[in-house]
């Protein structure tokens, strides 16, 4: 089991950059394919970015919509994965949300991941 806690959200400017960070407790922190979502208001949630566990290579796989502006990555020791984004926009307001999966390899279904964080507010203002 692991516990997940994210930080690093905010109010910021369109044309900001911004990092989310997430950390997991658990020794098996590394074991585990670790993804971000987020959900606007009046909307799903949706798939950002997930990132493979060590062993299987750390794969990364991005939404279509943020893939040249959002890069996820992982620091195994640190029990932590982050969400680094650029040129903010103001359709990226949102909660976004960590997550983690022992099974759930590259899926963008959020479903198939078992553990979420409490979320992180990030608002870009135009």
């Amino acid at each position: 089991q692991v516990q997940l806690v994210e930080s690093g959200g905010g109010l910021v400017q369109a044309g900001d950059s911004l990092r989310l960070s997430c950390v997991g407790s658990g020794r098996t922190f590394r074991t585990y394919t670790m993804a971000w979502f987020r959900q606007a208001s009046g909307k799903e949630r949706e798939f950002v970015a997930t990132i493979s566990w060590g062993g299987s290579g750390g794969h990364t796989h991005y939404a279509d919509s943020v893939k040249d502006r959002f890069t996820i990555s992982r620091d195994d020791a640190k029990h932590t994965v982050y969400l680094q984004i650029h040129s903010l926009k103001p359709e990226d307001t949102a909660v976004y949300y960590c997550a983690a999966s022992l099974y759930a390899l590259g899926s963008v279904k959020a479903v198939e991941y078992d553990y979420w964080g409490q979320g992180t507010q990030v608002t870009v203002a135009s």
